[in-house]
């Protein structure tokens, strides 16, 4: 587990140095969380309580969705498109032959640029968004708490559908337009655009029971009380489940691939 640690780490450090990103990417999710957040009142004004949101927590969701943007790779940014580059040019046959788990590699890999994502990009943009609006933020350390872990879990489920998404790139002439899919999909069904709550009838279940709400809807649901007691360990379960299948669907996928490179080296 060590050598995982030394690549989240390393990936951290690799983020971190690049200031002059960073800082643009912490400008324009503050200029996006304004223009949103300004939209999110006009609509709240209209529809008070819409998807049983008041307008306070529709703003807290707005600047939350800033803060864990970058952090959750929804507009990608994250590891999958250097695994898919790797795959297109072979180099993911080294990467096969390397005494490390191929999955907890980029797991690790993965989770060490959200950390700094989370640290870079998300706390400035929604600090400046509570500066300038009353948003609903807890003041319980706890809640606090439950929430950087349904962060992680979410994290962790973001990941893996991710993985299994640049896998594919092994049976396709180019894994651009899959990444494509990948990015609109979660962005949709994450809530990043409208909180899955307001999603109407059966669009609204589907949306919920998807692995996607796990990466903000779920935390955002933790931070503003919406899940407490059991329901929080509800939400847990929920996320740990989706996670749980879609690693093992990374890892049976990953084992066909492998197959595919040794059948085709031979």
């Amino acid at each position: 587990m060590r050598l995982y640690g030394v690549v989240a780490v390393g990936w951290f450090r690799r983020y971190a140095t690049y200031r002059v990103a960073t800082a643009a990417g912490v400008f324009t999710n503050t200029v996006f969380g304004f223009i949103l957040a300004y939209t999110y009142i006009a609509l709240w004004d209209e529809r008070p309580q819409l998807g049983g949101y008041d307008v306070t927590q529709a703003l807290t969701y707005v600047w939350l969705g800033q803060a864990l943007l970058a952090a959750g790779a929804l507009m990608g940014g994250g590891f999958e498109d250097e695994l898919v580059e790797r795959i297109r040019t072979g180099d993911v046959a080294i990467d096969l032959y390397r005494p490390a788990d191929l999955q907890l590699w980029w797991l690790a890999a993965d989770l060490g640029r959200a950390c700094f994502q989370l640290l870079g990009r998300g706390l400035v943009p929604l600090a400046c968004g509570a500066l300038v609006f009353d948003l609903a933020l807890p003041t319980s350390a706890l809640t606090w708490l439950a929430f950087l872990l349904a962060v992680f879990f979410g994290l962790v489920v973001g990941f893996a559908v991710r993985y299994l998404f640049a896998l594919l790139a092994f049976w396709l002439l180019d894994g651009s337009g899959i990444l494509q899919i990948a990015m609109l999909t979660g962005l949709f069904f994450s809530g990043m655009l409208l909180p899955l709550n307001v999603f109407p009838g059966a669009l609204g279940e589907i949306a919920r029971a998807l692995p996607w709400s796990s990466v903000l809807q779920v935390p955002a649901d933790v931070l503003l009380g919406e899940r407490t007691g059991s329901g929080l360990l509800e939400a847990y379960a929920f996320q740990l489940g989706w996670a749980a299948v879609l690693l093992v669907a990374g890892r049976l996928v990953q084992s066909a691939a492998v197959r595919r490179v040794v059948v085709q080296g031979g």
